[in-house]
């Protein structure tokens, strides 16, 4: 059990132009390796390559160079063992209006050859919190239920591998938070996940370790902790005991701003600088301070850093 859950070996994915516009080059050699267990974050701006990479081990796009396996299944040598490696949650949101959630699970098992008395579909509405929708009309579902549907749906075959492809856009924070409370459950229970998501706290919070794709490149994978740790800059919220007329200017601040009259945040670089350094500086200012807060930079101003380095 120590083969990777997904890996991936300098894929690249060129689509062809049209008319005057110019070929695309949406993946550009990428390599990438998903541990079994593990939940996994892939990120990056919109246009990036994320749902082109998803596509190409869904099965639904065709590489134009490189190499892909799905839990030790080459998607080139053995596609259907890899098809059936995984369950793919895709962003859009598409079912037969006329079905109802429980049709959708059995057609869905159908498909994959699952036999009847091995079908798990009331088992699956139950742990996505629709069974007492069971035999309604899928067009009768809200937007959250339908999400969550999409995730029973690619589950039906009791795949290794889930990925999710952005599947809390437009879900309200309860249904968000039901969704991961279900997908944690799962990889409790061994199941690997690859979630993409624009919801950074998520995969702060979520995710073992993140890849960031920029311009069809894997410009970072790190263990979150780490990456968050790529953060340098450090903010302090300094409250001051009289108005400010005149903001401290030091070579140590890489920003100040003023929020309001007795308020002040000041950027720095955490590396080079202490947060003593800076109330030091500050006071000799001439500022009064009255109460200190500090900020730690998160996985966003990670992301923002290192996306902004490649436009």
């Amino acid at each position: 059990m120590t083969e990777a859950a997904i890996a991936i070996s300098n894929m690249s994915k060129i689509y062809a132009g049209s008319g005057t516009e110019p070929p695309k080059k949406a993946l550009d050699n990428v390599s990438l390796t998903v541990r079994r267990g593990e939940i996994f974050g892939l990120l990056g701006p919109n246009g990036a390559g994320k749902s082109t990479m998803i596509n190409i081990l869904a099965g639904l796009v065709n590489k134009s160079a490189g190499n892909a396996s799905i839990w030790g299944f080459d998607i080139d040598a053995n596609p259907r063992n890899a098809k059936v490696s995984i369950g793919i949650v895709p962003q859009e949101i598409v079912f037969d209006p006329f079905f109802s959630p429980a049709e959708v699970l059995e057609v869905q098992a159908g498909l994959y050859g699952v036999p009847k008395d091995k079908r798990k579909t009331m088992e699956l509405l139950r742990a996505v919190r629709l069974e007492d929708k069971a035999n309604a009309y899928a067009r009768s579902l809200s937007g959250g239920m339908k999400r969550r549907l999409l995730v029973a749906k690619a589950m039906v075959h009791s795949p290794p591998i889930l990925v999710l492809d952005e599947p809390t856009a437009g879900v309200d924070i309860e249904l968000r938070q039901q969704l991961w409370d279900y997908v944690r459950a799962l990889n409790a229970q061994g199941v690997t996940i690859v979630l993409t998501t624009h919801y950074l706290e998520e995969a702060e919070q979520l995710c073992d370790r993140i890849g960031i794709i920029n311009h069809g490149e894997m410009i970072a994978l790190e263990d979150t902790a780490k990456l968050v740790g790529m953060a340098r800059e450090k903010i302090i919220v300094v409250s001051t005991a009289a108005p400010i007329t005149t903001l401290p200017s030091d070579p140590l601040f890489e920003k100040v701003e003023q929020s309001d009259a007795n308020t002040l945040k000041i950027t720095y670089d955490k590396d080079t600088t202490n947060a003593g350094q800076v109330l030091t500086t500050v006071q000799a200012a001439g500022v009064e301070i009255v109460d200190v807060t500090t900020q730690e930079a998160d996985l966003e101003d990670v992301f923002l850093n290192l996306t902004r380095a490649k436009v």
